[in-house]
């Protein structure tokens, strides 16, 4: 399974918490998780971007939970050089495929008012509230076939 991590999903951190803190922080209220994934299960692939660091990101998840990188691995993001675009004849904002799932996924979620415009004080509801939306999704792409 892969997650793409953004500092948009890091919801309810200051603005002076950074990406790298957000993400330890947020895997480290959910660190029971990870001890309760079996170990012959394959690796969560944590996709990041390239404000991520991750050996900052490994040495402090250690420090939370030792065995934890036997159950997740970081994979940072594609970004096309300067002479990759060039040579595809591109210029400017190109998306990136891994990239481009999360950013629809964002798009899909502004469509839920409630998502948008007011905000719980707990993760488990807004986690709740975010299945739900997706949920909807479904259920309408499904009418419509």
């Amino acid at each position: 399974m892969i997650y793409w991590v953004s500092p948009s999903l890091l919801t309810r951190s200051k603005a002076s918490v950074s990406d790298d803190q957000g993400l330890i922080e947020m895997l480290g209220q959910n660190i029971d998780y990870f001890k309760s994934k079996p170990a012959e299960l394959p690796k969560t692939t944590i996709l990041l971007d390239n404000g991520y660091h991750p050996e900052k990101l490994t040495q402090a998840l250690e420090e939370i939970y030792p065995q934890i990188m036997t159950k997740i691995q970081f994979e940072l993001s594609a970004k096309p050089s300067k002479a990759e675009k060039e040579a595809k004849g591109q210029s400017g904002f190109v998306p990136v495929a891994a990239r481009w799932v999360i950013e629809r996924s964002n798009a899909w979620v502004e469509r839920c008012k409630s998502l948008v415009k007011n905000f719980d004080r707990t993760l488990a509801r807004s986690n709740a509230k975010l299945k739900l939306c997706f949920i909807r999704l479904m259920l309408k792409r499904l009418a419509t076939d």
